[in-house]
């Protein structure tokens, strides 16, 4: 059985994004599968230099995206760099999310290249999302889905109330009803974000999700330096990919004084 608690050791677990450029068939595709590896390797080197202590890979290159599922080209492409990046750092945690909502495919990359986690979203509830209804939760078909293949050992962190999204269906349920029912369903973490890439979650509903599950919690969007003591009271892990970029935009190149200054941070928070 996956167990995440074995994943987050130590508190504010740093946790590297590493966002692929467009894969093909995608309206910002075209770049050969190679020289995707060739980069994404560089990059997750960078990262694990500073200090990182997991990565993540995820298909951010591939907007607009695609509403629950995507093609056989997009598992396979993104299986194949996983399979890369864990080969060159055999020794570091991987996780894996697959856009918008993918999560069975996000399962099926990280059963086929020993990743062993991914981030689901719409794990439990619905949501309007920037590529239409999330009607249907996730929880029941994916979890018998990992069973199916034989992936239970492979942690499943789900997003609750996750960003760019509407909650207005769910506007009664508050995060900590939304944390308790995400427990209920079999998730082994929770993500708490904020509204979008690159803004910080709001302290209030971290502590608020905290208080109500015992369950890993994450941080997943807009951790800084500055950020990290208030988070790291809570916060089991923190995966952080836009404030890496030279810009502070996901789009941006990766900057190793950046990553090396969050690093320095966590270490610093953890006296």
């Amino acid at each position: 059985m996956s167990s995440a608690r074995d994943l987050f050791k130590k508190p504010g677990t740093p946790i590297g994004m590493l966002h692929l450029s467009g894969l093909p068939g995608t309206p910002h595709g075209g770049v050969a599968l190679q020289e995707i590896m060739d980069r994404t390797c560089g990059e997750a080197e960078t990262l694990v230099s500073a200090g990182f202590e997991m990565l993540m890979v995820e298909n951010m290159g591939d907007r607009p995206y695609l509403l629950g599922g995507v093609g056989p080209e997009i598992v396979s492409c993104m299986t194949a760099v996983c399979c890369e990046v864990r080969r060159s750092f055999p020794q570091v945690p991987l996780g894996v999310q697959v856009l918008a909502g993918a999560n069975e495919a996000a399962l099926a990359v990280a059963q086929g290249s020993g990743a062993g986690f991914i981030r689901a979203e719409g794990f439990v509830f619905s949501s309007v999302a920037d590529e239409g209804l999330m009607g249907e939760a996730a929880a029941g078909p994916l979890l018998r889905y990992r069973r199916r293949i034989g992936a239970e050992h492979i942690a499943v962190l789900c997003d609750i109330k996750k960003k760019h999204s509407s909650h207005a269906i769910t506007a009664d349920l508050s995060i900590a009803e939304t944390a308790r029912a995400a427990l209920f369903c079999g998730a082994d973490g929770i993500i708490v974000t904020g509204a979008a890439t690159g803004e910080a979650a709001s302290t209030r509903d971290i502590a608020e999700a905290a208080g109500a599950v015992d369950l890993p919690l994450l941080i997943g969007s807009g951790v800084t330096p500055e950020l990290v003591p208030e988070y790291m009271e809570y916060a089991a892990g923190l995966i952080v990919g836009s404030y890496l970029k030279e810009t502070g935009d996901w789009s941006g190149a990766l900057d190793g004084a950046r990553a090396r200054a969050l690093v320095d941070s966590v270490r610093s928070a953890r006296g």
